[in-house]
Order: structure tokens, then C-alpha cells, then sequence
């Protein structure tokens, strides 16, 4: 449903996409992770038709998005990062007037408006100024204004930046329904975890190319299957945790934390044998247990790998 090749888009001396590479199958959400000015932006630009590229194709929804753009255009939502509703007009009335400005015709318009305030489970505030609504509240609301034309693919740019977690929660529900719906949903987002919890499939950009792709186990196991984690009561104990720890693997050691990570294969066999040498030693272990390697971690390791 969306799919981009070699993209290149440079602003004077600075390459914001290089060889950027991407698809996206439809009704699944994608999510696009990747540090500030690593090219984000600039890709929802160019799949949006709001910027040419200066090389490589893109098509969204079977289209071309600089040949046909306006029909590019006819199937897609699009939501940036702030709020495009009206605070000083009633919930019912932004969708009405964004009915209207994508020529639905008033009736229409109106019969659109009632359906998403129903979905996006506003009704009771349908006729309150969106200025007094809650900040989850506004969000539901600018993603119901993205689907008055009820899109094939929806674009959404960091849709909870600034959100608490249970208005955080409400968005992700309404990002797993229009999935569930059978829209095709791609995610720019800061939030590793955010990620984790929606995406069916992940793309890592840096430095304007896709540096790593995949489901979101699928990343997490380039770190290796598991995490053997060890904190220490006494931080002077730290390094020679480690030094026991190297068996396994390259160990990591975290001096705030207290603690020596290091990955593991055999969960069982690495669990016990660290906890009867930490005993031989006499080292006092605070806690240890197995984990899997977080999102945060693939993010971090491909990104600094990337810039080396």
C-alpha cells in the first residue's frame, strides 16, 4: 500500500533522505522510528505529496506520488504532530468544516461528522467547543478530521507527543481500530514503546536510509535472544561482576544502575551457572533474572552503529 525506492531529497548542503527505501502492506500499521533530523519528516513529505523528491519513486495506494498526486491525494489521511482542529468550534462543527473543505457537500458532511464522532466516542461532547476538550480528547478528534474522507492510508506524525499516559492509551485504542478497519496506518513516533505496542512492522531510519526492518522481535533479536541482567548491592563490585560475566558474552556495565548486562543463549544454563558463581564469589546480587532486549536498546545500538 505504500512503497518507496532510492529516495534522495537534499536541502542545499544538507541530504535529508538518502536512498530512502520503504513498504508498507495494507491494513497493518507501520511504524517509522529514527532520531530528530533523521528523515521522518521529510518521507511523510514526499509519500504525502506535500514534496517532490530529487530522485527514487514512491507510490502510495497503487499511485504515483508525483505523477498522480491528486488521486495520491483522494486516498490518504494525513495528521501531523500539532492539532489542525478549531478550538473555538464545537467538535461536531471542525468535522462538518473539514467535510466541507474536502467538498462532501453538507448533508454528507453532516452524516460523516455524526459516524466519526460516534467511532471516536465523542458524542457526548460532539457540541462542546473542542477548546474545553481534554488533551486525548483533541487528538481522537484531529484523527476523526483525517478520516472525514474515509482514507485507504493514514499518515500520523507523532500522534501522542505531549499526551499523559491514559490519553496516550485512548489514541493507541483508536490507532488499532483503524487498523482493525482495514486502513493501512503509518507511524512516526519517539516513543520505542509506542512502537512496540502497535506496530506490525518497524522501519529504523538514520541518516535519511532505512538502516534496519523488520517486526519488532525480529529487531530485538539482532541484540541476541536474551539479556542475563545483574545488580549489585556494592557498586565496587561492579567490574568484577563483569569480568565474570564475560563467559557469555561482551558484558555491559550501567554504574547508576548497579548493573552488568550481558547476552545470553542458553537462558536457563546462563542463569544458573551466574547465580551459583555470584555466590562463590560472595558478591551480594541485589536482583538477577533473564530478559528479552528492549526496543530502546535495538534503537540505540543500530542508530550509534549507523552513525559510525
Amino acid at each position: 500500500m505504500i512503497f518507496a525506492e532510492e529516495l534522495t531529497r537534499r536541502f542545499g548542503s544538507t541530504t535529508a533522505l538518502d536512498g530512502f527505501d520503504l513498504e508498507v502492506p495494507a491494513g497493518t500499521i507501520h511504524g517509522l522510528l529514527g532520531p530528530n533530523g533523521a528523515g521522518k519528516t521529510t518521507a511523510v513529505r514526499i509519500l504525502t505529496t506535500l514534496l517532490r523528491p530529487d530522485s527514487g519513486r514512491a507510490e502510495v495506494a497503487g499511485h504515483d506520488c508525483v505523477r498522480e498526486s491528486a488521486r495520491v491525494r483522494a486516498r490518504i489521511g494525513l495528521v501531523g504532530q500539532l492539532t489542525a482542529v478549531d478550538e473555538q468550534l464545537s467538535g461536531r462543527q471542525n468535522l462538518e468544516m473539514f467535510g466541507r473543505l474536502h467538498h462532501l457537500g453538507g448533508a454528507t458532511a453532516r452524516d460523516r461528522a455524526t459516524e466519526l464522532l460516534e467511532r471516536f466516542d465523542l458524542t457526548e461532547a460532539a457540541d462542546r467547543t473542542a477548546g474545553k476538550y481534554s488533551g486525548g480528547m483533541r487528538r481522537r478528534l484531529d484523527l476523526a478530521a483525517g478520516l472525514i474522507t474515509d482514507p485507504a492510508v493514514i499518515f500520523l506524525d507523532e500522534p501522542t507527543t505531549g499526551l499523559d499516559p491514559r490519553a496516550r492509551n485512548e489514541v493507541w485504542r483508536t490507532i488499532r481500530s483503524l487498523a482493525a478497519d482495514g486502513t493501512t496506518v503509518l507511524l512516526t513516533t519517539q516513543y520505542l514503546e509506542e512502537a512496540d505496542q502497535l506496530a506490525d512492522g518497524l522501519a529504523v531510519i538514520d541518516h535519511g536510509r532505512v538502516v534496519a526492518a523488520g517486526t519488532s522481535d525480529e529487531l530485538k533479536g539482532r541484540l541476541g535472544d536474551d539479556h542475563l541482567d545483574v545488580v549489585v548491592r556494592d557498586p565496587e563490585r561492579l567490574g568484577e561482576t563483569a569480568e565474570l560475566l564475560q563467559r557469555f558474552g561482551e558484558p555491559r556495565k550501567d554504574p547508576d544502575r548497579r548493573l552488568v548486562s550481558v547476552p545470553v543463549r542458553d537462558r536457563v544454563a546462563a542463569l544458573t551457572a551466574a547465580a551459583h558463581e555470584i555466590r562463590e564469589r560472595g558478591i551480594d546480587a541485589e536482583d538477577i533474572g533473564v530478559r528479552r532486549p528492549t526496543l530502546d536498546e535495538v534503537f540505540l545500538a543500530l542508530t550509534e552503529k549507523s552513525a559510525t
